[in-house]
């Protein structure tokens, strides 16, 4: 069987990644086979195009992929990796979306010439407004490295890292940020209503003041401290909102907490 890339899970974020990719023309839907137990995710990767298959004994005897990307919970990745071993030793590159999972887990289960690119998506990456970060081991030949960036850049930016220790880093920023501002914006609307506002009109306020607020720091070119300085008039009401937040760095140190929690989570996971 002809299949140049192999996708293994397909939840929420190996759904978002395999949608990207077909819609972008990066890979065509019939070069691509979904491995997914769950009966409705799999329907779901198969009207796209797909060839599909319940598990790993369901893919043909013959299949060569060139690509076999692991989107599974970390929880799991050492039972699901055993049963692609016949991929490993060079045979495929593999790429891992999978918190915490190091290069050496692959290496150990599929041979340690395997090559192996660790990628750390979030959720955004569904709209195509990812932000995916990469590690790859010495055996990732450059067609791979590039093939595989193109695959990624269909959901969002695309950087990479020389570092592995750093994914942790990663996953406990960019990975998990988007819940952050998720959190925010749902506090940000109890706030609004708290003052007074409907719950209707404080969603939409709070939605688009964040969203606005980002596409600026995204594309104006400016420094996100030179935007809040711009707005932030001298003893006027964003500067008494940001003595309640900038005081003792309260934020600061709140959100530094929580990326410190998330990266010791994200170790543990890989141990």
């Amino acid at each position: 069987m002809t299949a140049r890339l192999v996708l293994v899970g397909c939840g929420h974020m190996g759904h978002a990644m395999l949608t990207g990719w077909i819609n972008a023309g990066r890979i065509a839907a019939n070069e691509i086979v979904v491995v997914e137990p769950n009966d409705d995710l799999r329907d779901r990767a198969a009207t796209l195009g797909c060839a599909v298959a319940s598990d790993a004994d369901g893919l043909p005897a013959d299949i060569s992929p060139e690509i076999v990307v692991i989107a599974v919970k970390p929880q799991v990745i050492r039972e699901v990796l055993a049963d692609y071993a016949r991929f490993g030793d060079g045979a495929a590159t593999f790429v891992s979306i999978a918190a915490g999972s190091s290069v050496a887990t692959f290496e150990g289960l599929l041979g340690e010439d395997t090559p192996v690119i660790r990628c750390m998506p979030n959720i955004p990456a569904a709209i195509g407004k990812g932000m995916m970060v990469v590690f790859a081991n010495d055996r990732v030949s450059e067609k791979a490295r590039d093939f595989v960036a193109g695959l990624l850049s269909a959901s969002g930016e695309v950087a990479s890292i020389g570092d592995e220790k750093l994914m942790d880093a990663v996953t406990a920023v960019s990975g998990s940020g988007p819940g952050y501002v998720f959190h925010f914006i749902e506090a940000l609307t109890a706030a609004a209503r708290t003052a007074g506002l409907p719950a209707e009109t404080a969603a939409r306020l709070a939605v688009q003041t964040v969203y606005g607020a980002a596409v600026m720091a995204a594309e104006s070119g400016e420094e996100p401290g030179a935007l809040r300085q711009q707005v932030t008039s001298y003893k006027g009401t964003t500067a008494a909102a940001l003595d309640v937040l900038m005081g003792e760095e309260r934020l600061t140190r709140l959100l530094t907490e929580a990326v410190e929690a998330a990266r010791k989570r994200s170790i543990e996971l890989g141990s």
